[in-house]
């Protein structure tokens, strides 16, 4: 890399970094956001606190429930953040979730889920993408830092160029739209938060079920920005939602930056536990996006 590219590289991730503080600094400046205005409970009412005015929420799950809120408008694109600090002590077999989704049989669907483990073992993340209903596309890590002892932010970037996984402002996976006979989610989605009961798969294969002594299971979320294109209310039309008029579909975003890059090399060299684009019994010949993605 030579100086003129090193420094446009440069100043592209500092870019990104300062679009991603203005985006949290204008929350934090109101004083964050209300629960209420952009978000309703879907289910375990009885199982959802709403706390410091509204600005965070916290989901519980005992034997009888665990709970969920999704987002009132539908989104065609944007960058959503939330801050989130995971169920404590033995938390196996139950799974935190984050994600987008158009819902139905034939739903795109972008994931983070947050997979819990017995007391001292390290907390795992699966992210995941589907289009028009198909999956299969996972990829785990497990986190290097405690993610029960305080709130970290978890981000999905979706606009017409990729989608991009963040941890803390790291990216982790880019899913890229390739165009090239690969589906890439398009469809209207809702960003979901739900805490689930997921003994039958999530930890250590599902061997590892839950300890219902711990119940009932926490976790909190604060910030609930809207940082996204809606498709229910101001246009109705997906192409609006790609414009440049949006600042989260800027040339800035359409890529990572050299230090974004390197930053996620070194977080999936370090931390990543699966990937099904590696997984040769399961793919003997690797999915296309595998090889475009790289």
């Amino acid at each position: 890399m030579n100086r003129i590219e090193y420094m446009f590289s440069l100043f592209e991730f500092v870019s990104v970094l300062f679009l991603m503080f203005t985006a949290n600094a204008r929350a934090r400046g109101r004083g964050g956001i209300d629960f209420d205005k952009n978000y309703i409970v879907t289910w375990g009412q009885n199982h959802v606190l709403k706390l410091n005015q509204g600005k965070e929420v916290e989901l519980s799950m005992d034997q009888s429930s665990g709970s969920g809120f999704e987002s009132k408008s539908h989104y065609g694109s944007g960058f959503f953040q939330m801050r989130i600090k995971l169920p404590p002590r033995d938390s196996a077999g139950v799974v935190t979730a984050f994600y987008l989704t158009s819902k139905g049989d034939t739903h795109d669907e972008v994931d983070f889920e947050f997979l819990g483990n017995r007391q001292g073992k390290p907390i795992g993340i699966q992210t995941n993408v589907f289009t028009n209903g198909q999956g299969n596309r996972e990829q785990k890590f497990v986190l290097w830092f405690d993610p029960t002892t305080s709130f970290h932010t978890y981000g999905i970037l979706w606009n017409p160029y990729h989608i991009v996984f963040y941890v803390d402002k790291i990216p982790i996976r880019v899913f890229k739209n390739n165009r090239f006979g690969v589906n890439y989610p398009s469809k209207p989605m809702q960003l979901v938060a739900s805490l689930w009961n997921g003994e039958d798969w999530a930890t250590n294969g599902g061997k590892d079920k839950i300890n219902w002594a711990y119940a009932p299971f926490k976790a909190q979320f604060q910030g609930f920005p809207e940082h996204g294109c809606r498709l229910d209310g101001q246009s109705n039309d997906r192409k609006v939602c790609g414009s440049t008029r949006y600042w989260w579909n800027n040339r800035t975003y359409s890529r990572l930056s050299a230090n974004e890059q390197k930053a996620m090399e070194n977080v999936r060299a370090k931390y990543m536990t699966y990937d099904y684009c590696s997984d040769r019994p399961r793919y003997p010949v690797p999915p296309t996006e595998c090889r475009l993605n790289k």
